[in-house]
């Protein structure tokens, strides 16, 4: 499983340019899966976002959580962070999930990081062709993938 976590002052996403979800601060976590994971991968990974400290605290330092202010938190499914571009020019996907298994724990990551975040968490539309803004905020991005456990 693999994110890319953007902090932000803003986000939201569009389906057929109609409004999905929106957020003032918080999170924007796009969402990777890969065949192998498992629901120990989203329990992992939930709790270790849940626990990122990339806000600031009242000295201005990043040493906050998303526990820790008044933010929410939008999960988008990507397959694309799965992209294998070793051979030629046109990315392979290989080792990204079926959409069986992936929209399961894509679903159980966004029910897990609400409990362990104890804020609104908002996803996309599995699988929708969707146009998602963000200012990002700093700009803070941070990629995990569960293989790496970094």
């Amino acid at each position: 499983m693999r994110v890319v976590i953007q902090r932000v002052s803003e986000a939201n996403v569009k389906i057929n340019s109609k409004l999905i979800c929106s957020i003032r601060e918080g999170l924007l976590v796009l969402l990777g899966i890969e065949k192998e994971d498992s629901v120990s991968d989203v329990n992992w990974l939930t709790n270790k976002i849940s626990n990122l400290r990339i806000f600031s605290d009242n000295d201005g330092k990043m040493n906050s959580s998303i526990k820790e202010i008044d933010g929410e938190i939008i999960v988008v499914s990507q397959f694309t962070l799965h992209a294998r571009t070793k051979k030629g020019n046109r990315p392979s996907y290989i080792k990204a999930a079926s959409a069986d298994h992936a929209i399961h724990l894509y679903e159980k990551f966004i029910y897990q990081l609400t409990r362990d975040s104890e804020k609104n968490v908002m996803g996309g539309k599995f699988g929708a062709d969707m146009k998602v803004s963000l200012i990002n905020n700093g700009p803070v991005t941070i990629i995990i993938d569960t293989k790496d456990k970094e």
